[in-house]
């Protein structure tokens, strides 16, 4: 856009601050981005190179003009209100306070830029030297980047999505087949291991109804996995009750060690459920959640039978025991078992790993 026939008047003998003057005007001058040197009056006092070609104005048709011929029309009228307010309490910073800011060509187009303001404390009053960068090229690009981050997102959530479903499948022909089996301990193997595809389904539904595919709140996950739990062994077992004790604030896990997490809770909560209360006994199972930034602690206890005497992991034959130690080792975690009525396990892991793969 042409502003040469602006009415504002040109004031070409513009005096200019008092300088060692040929060190000023070269740093000006070479700077990598454009720069211009305001008055008080918002008047073009001095321009560089990078001016001229950024705005397609020669500095002739600058110096002395209305700083105002650079801002895009539809602003143009309230910019004099945001140099007085800079003005009344002058200070390096950027402008615009977090608003996207434009400026405009001598063609009349414009373009996305950063302004960064800056007093000068002169012998003819406080002038501002603006620098100015256009950032199209990088609006461009983080469009770019929004753009295939939203594709992953979305790729992320339908793979979360249709791996719980299949597991879902899977879980239901477990079921189906545990409903026509007749041998009652072919029928509990099926039904122990339609409740481990079930506690990594949860995972998958987590995330995907989270839409944070990094961590997982552990507190939640738990909270389903109880619940999950509690109506499977519902009608076995009317007199025994699963509680959770939870941090009130979040407590986050990397979704690596999640699924480990959750299948060892899982054997813990099953083995305690069919051992802990013989003949209709009653009482408590309880899942205990704590910890810090630095390391998290996971106990199952119940006040049952308790367990045998010299128990022993490596010893034992159930295939859900076996699996508790191999579960710990993925969490890069620790296994004591406590002493007391009932059986009392206390796993401690890190809260985060540093490397992947690696405590």
């Amino acid at each position: 856009m042409d502003v040469r026939g602006d009415a504002t008047p040109r004031r070409e003998n513009a005096a200019m601050p008092q300088m060692s003057d040929d060190a000023f005007r070269r740093v000006v001058e070479y700077a990598p981005s454009a720069m211009v040197l305001v008055d008080d009056q918002g008047m073009i006092v001095l321009v560089n190179e990078q001016t001229e070609r950024l705005f397609g104005y020669p500095r002739a048709e600058l110096i002395g003009c209305s700083v105002d011929m650079l801002v895009p029309f539809a602003t143009r009228a309230h910019h004099a209100d945001f140099r007085r307010s800079f003005l009344s309490s002058p200070s390096p910073r950027p402008m615009g306070g977090g608003r996207d800011l434009f400026a405009c060509r001598a063609d009349g187009s414009e373009f996305p830029v950063e302004i960064g303001l800056n007093p000068m404390d002169t012998g003819n009053g406080v002038m501002v030297l603006a620098s100015i960068v256009d950032i199209t090229e990088r609006r461009r690009a983080q469009q770019v980047l929004e753009q295939a981050l939203l594709e992953k997102t979305v790729l992320l959530n339908e793979v979360h999505h249709r791996v719980k479903n299949n597991l879902q499948v899977i879980s239901s022909l477990l079921n189906l087949q545990a409903n026509n089996v007749g041998d009652s301990r072919v029928r509990d193997i099926l039904n122990e291991s339609q409740n481990r595809v079930r506690a990594m389904a949860l995972t998958h539904q987590l995330l995907y109804e989270r839409k944070d595919f990094s961590r997982m709140d552990l507190g939640d996950y738990l909270d389903r996995l109880a619940q999950l739990l509690r109506g499977t062994y519902r009608s076995g077992s009317n007199g025994v009750e699963l509680q959770l004790e939870r941090p009130e604030q979040p407590v986050y896990l990397d979704l690596e060690r999640a699924i480990p997490c959750g299948l060892m809770v899982n054997e813990l909560v099953t083995n305690a459920f069919k051992h802990a209360f013989p003949d209709q006994r009653r009482g408590d199972i309880t899942i205990t959640l704590s910890g810090d930034s630095q390391r998290l602690t996971l106990a199952v206890r119940d006040d049952g039978v308790g367990l045998p005497e010299n128990f022993d992991f490596e010893a034992v034959k159930s295939l859900g025991l076996q699996l508790v130690p191999l579960l710990i080792d993925q969490l890069h975690g620790e296994l004591q078992i406590l002493p007391g009525g009932g059986a009392h396990y206390r796993i401690t892991f890190p809260a985060a790993l540093s490397i992947r793969g690696t405590p």
